[in-house]
């Protein structure tokens, strides 16, 4: 009692104190976030003497409120009002994460005062934090009301201790009267230990006194047929036996002592009871023995069948391998139930195919002997069965076992193959069962159990239990078999899903590893997408769950991103695109009714665009995790980019973040199964990470061996894409770029600008070619587009054109007529480029056009010509 009631003193005064501190966290933040979106803080705070106009309004919160202070800071922390105008002026600590626009509550300690508060930031109408408030209690008050409640505590504990005191002193005293002194544990065990006696354990109990019968419990009553009215009569009068009466009479004790009583013979057992206490007797013990020596031995057969049994479920099919677990069907029964046992497969079953109807032509996949110099064919033989009525055939075409007991006789048998049967018979093998191996009703092999020298024939019961040994393995070897089969299907799947490898381009040196699970073929992937103006589009994504499912899901996101990409979208747009892909494939596999269509919402997936001319990567990432970044000098950061939810969860915008990435700075993406395992959680991995890849003058090649070497020396137990991109950027004397006024008549002077440009790069065979496509993609942005007008030639392995406009009017190729005397633009640059496009930005839209140096585009004659006939 004394210890319930220190740990409820202690519980209360916990609960009280954490109570007061929740209460006073809530009360803090609750008059923080009502003074902080007061209207007019914001106003107050950008006036000229903030303190001025916001200390009385905070006094009077605070008095209002209840708390101890509200305080308000500007975004640098200084304090602008205060209860204690001393204080005014001075920083605030620890209030950095408020200034980066984070409400948070604290248990503050340190100066002025400890205290329990909450700082909240002041936004302005653009969001942008502009103060923040603090507000908070301090420990003294809380101390004030939490030590009001604490004499309340003791005296209600105090209390309590008394009551149960007495009342369990009373009740003692009075059971102790009842029970003679003896405690409830002692009274408990005694009447447990009666109960068992007399009707619990399956023996005969007599309790003889002065002659008489005095108990005698329900098992005595049957074995010894005794009458109903037997207590309390003399033993003589009981209709034992001479021998049991004679016994039962005498005071000397006796063991195992076998008498008849009727058709049983019982095992007596006599003891007296005087030096135990009470009145002097005898306890008589019964046991029944009549079929204990009959059931002995079948008893001892059956249970090492059951045990045989047993060890059948535990040893087959521990592996989803064909072969290794007919090899463990075989070991398993060797030599408990037969001297030899061989195990033959369909050739399709070997290969995880569906089995075939020809079972007559099986290959023997186990064998396994008691002895060796056997005659029985080995394993990688070719088994036919050819003659009709053999042992083998006649199971196969009844679906069940069949037993021959005297190979001897078997003249079908001996018939298939007159010299191996004579050779078999000679060495000593003497009896057979054989059992078709059979899954889901189609046959998978045949399985025989085979007798030699020195052991008895096979009897009937030794059937059932080859069948249940058979039919366990059958179920083993079919899922393997399937497991086989899937796992060939998705590998190959997978495999043609992948990248082989990553396309060329200029602006970053890739190198890239992917590892499968554990458990086989997962839904992790990556990406290298070139896009125009030679930017990269980097992708990472990352499917739930494994399997044939998750290699086709993901082969279907990755086709998704390249189609989308195509349209040159920036990241967040594409990602909201793929979002609502993956909602709309889960809506028709929920409409359809496919119940082996797991749901791809909860995919992740990073997509980033890195452009070498401005050295910028531009991310944006649905619910993935973040990517390393590696500078130059070797140091490692992880960007805080914006986060959000999975593909398919739908009502959420995607956002994107932006990197400058100097010349030679690494990045590293990769999915969660790199840093995520069993062993060790996101934190430790992303340590890891940081350590594998940093450090200067490492090629992104060296990069994935060191970080595959560091944090997967094993196998994974989920999949592992990573990707490691080294950036570079474009020469700055290989860009040009000229702001074009919006008169046509300016068309004529940039051609020229950019022939001279192309001049001095060496570039005069493409000369004429660029300018007629620059000036037809120049004057359709000046006709049809808005200002302002931009133009920017790149020098790479191509050279790339691209003119920008105010005007989202996306242009269209089209075939004009022969009457109209425009809309051949766009026909003219599609014949002499090799790619061109548009691509939308944040203020209007630019077209581009690619030329392949060395190589002269060849249009169609015919249909220039038809095209330039107007």
């Amino acid at each position: 009692m004394l210890v319930l009631v220190a740990v409820a003193v202690a519980a209360l005064v916990v609960q009280g104190r954490y109570g007061a501190e929740r209460g006073a966290e809530n009360r803090s933040l609750a008059a923080a976030e009502a003074f902080a979106h007061a209207p007019g803080t914001a106003a107050a705070l950008r006036s000229a003497d903030p303190t001025a106009r916001l200390q009385p309004g905070a006094e009077a919160a605070r008095r209002g409120s209840g708390v101890d202070f509200i305080t308000v800071l500007d975004p640098n922390g200084v304090r602008l009002t205060d209860p204690r105008p001393e204080l005014i002026g001075t920083v605030a600590e620890g209030v950095e994460r408020a200034a980066r626009g984070e409400t948070f509550t604290e248990t503050f300690r340190g100066d002025p005062t400890d205290a329990v508060r909450a700082v909240v930031p002041v936004r302005d109408s653009g969001g942008r934090v502009v103060g923040m408030v603090s507000a908070g209690i301090q420990f003294d008050t809380l101390g004030q009301v939490f030590d009001q409640q604490v004499p309340m505590m003791l005296a209600a504990a105090v209390g309590a201790l008394a009551l149960s005191t007495v009342g369990t002193a009373l009740v003692s005293r009075r059971l102790r009267r009842q029970t003679h002194g003896l405690g409830p544990a002692e009274m408990t065990r005694m009447f447990e230990h009666h109960d068992a006696v007399l009707h619990a354990v399956r023996e005969g109990v007599l309790i003889v006194g002065d002659g008489r019968l005095l108990l005698a419990n329900d098992e005595a009553r049957r074995l010894l047929n005794l009458p109903e009215n037997a207590d309390r009569r003399p033993v003589t009068e009981l209709g034992l036996s001479p021998a049991l009466t004679r016994l039962l009479g005498s005071a000397e004790p006796v063991s195992d002592v076998v008498l008849p009583a009727g058709e049983r013979l019982l095992a007596v057992n006599t003891r007296l009871t005087e030096p135990y206490g009470g009145e002097p007797g005898l306890v008589a013990t019964f046991r029944d023995t009549t079929e204990l020596r009959a059931l002995s031995g079948q008893a001892e057969v059956a249970r090492g069948r059951l045990t045989l049994l047993y060890e059948a479920g535990v040893r087959i099919g521990t592996t989803l391998d064909i072969r290794r677990t007919a090899e463990e069907l075989a070991d398993v029964a060797v030599p408990r139930m037969a001297d030899f046992v061989t195990v033959e497969l369909l050739d399709s079953v070997l290969r995880g195919e569906e089995p075939t109807g020809a079972v007559r032509r099986m290959r023997r996949t186990a064998l396994s002997e008691s002895r060796a110099g056997h005659p029985l064919q080995p394993v990688g033989d070719l088994i036919q069965f050819v003659v009709a009525d053999t042992p083998m055939v006649a199971a196969l075409e009844r679906g069940k076992a069949v037993r021959v007991a005297d190979l001897t006789s078997a003249h079908d048998w001996r018939a298939h193959d007159p010299a191996g049967a004579r050779q078999a018979l000679e060495y000593g093998i003497h009896s057979l069962i054989t059992v078709p191996l059979r899954a889901r009703g189609v046959v998978l092999g045949m399985v025989n159990f085979w007798r030699g020298a020195g052991a008895p024939p096979f009897e009937e019961e030794d059937v059932a239990v080859a069948e249940e040994l058979v039919a366990r393995a059958a179920v083993a070897i079919d899922n393997a078999r399937r497991y086989a089969r899937e796992h060939t299907l998705a590998v190959t799947l997978q495999r043609s899903l992948l990248p082989r490898d990553v396309p060329e381009q200029d602006a970053l040196e890739i190198a890239w590893r992917y590892l499968p699970a554990q458990a086989g073929v997962g839904g992790d992937w990556f990406d290298v997408i070139p896009l125009p103006g030679f930017r990269v589009a980097l992708v990472v994504g990352d499917i739930v769950g494994h399997g044939l499912h998750a290699a086709v899901t993901m082969g279907r996101l990755r086709t998704a991103v390249l189609n989308f990409s195509s349209l040159d979208l920036p990241p967040d747009e594409l990602l909201s695109h793929l979002d609502e892909m993956v909602m709309l494939l889960d809506a028709q596999t929920s409409s359809e009714g496919h119940s082996d269509g797991a749901p791809v919402t909860g995919a992740t997936c990073l997509y980033a665009i890195y452009d070498p001319v401005a050295g910028r990567c531009t991310l944006s990432r649905a619910g993935h995790v973040a990517p390393a970044v590696v500078d130059p000098e070797g140091a490692v950061t992880f960007p805080d980019l914006p986060l959000s939810p999975p593909l398919g969860v739908g009502g959420h915008p995607f956002e994107a973040g932006e990197l400058d990435l100097p010349e030679g700075s690494r990045l590293v993406l990769f999915t969660d199964g790199l840093i995520e395992d069993r062993g060790r959680d996101i934190d430790e991995g992303l340590r890891l990470l940081r350590a594998a890849v940093a450090g200067p003058d490492r090629t992104p090649e060296e990069t994935c061996g060191t970080v595959m070497d560091t944090m997967l020396p094993g196998h994974p137990s989920d999949d592992v894409a990573l990707l490691v991109a080294r950036t570079r950027l474009l020469d700055s004397s290989r860009v040009a770029a000229w702001d074009v006024p919006f008169d046509v008549t300016a068309v004529s002077r940039v051609r020229a600008e950019v022939s001279r440009r192309l001049g001095d790069w060496g570039l005069e065979e493409p000369a004429f070619t660029t300018e007629l496509v620059l000036s037809e993609l120049l004057t359709n942005a000046i006709r049809y587009g808005a200002p302002p007008v931009h133009v920017r030639v790149m020098l790479g392995r191509t050279l790339v054109l691209e003119v920008s406009d105010g005007s989202n009017t996306s242009p269209r190729l089209r075939r004009a007529a022969t009457t109209d005397e425009g809309g051949r633009g766009l026909f003219l640059v599609s014949q002499f480029a090799d790619r061109w496009g548009t691509r939308y930005v944040a203020k209007g839209k630019v077209i581009w056009a690619e030329l392949t140096l060395g190589r002269a585009p060849e249009p169609d004659p015919t249909v220039l010509m038809d095209e330039l006939a107007w």
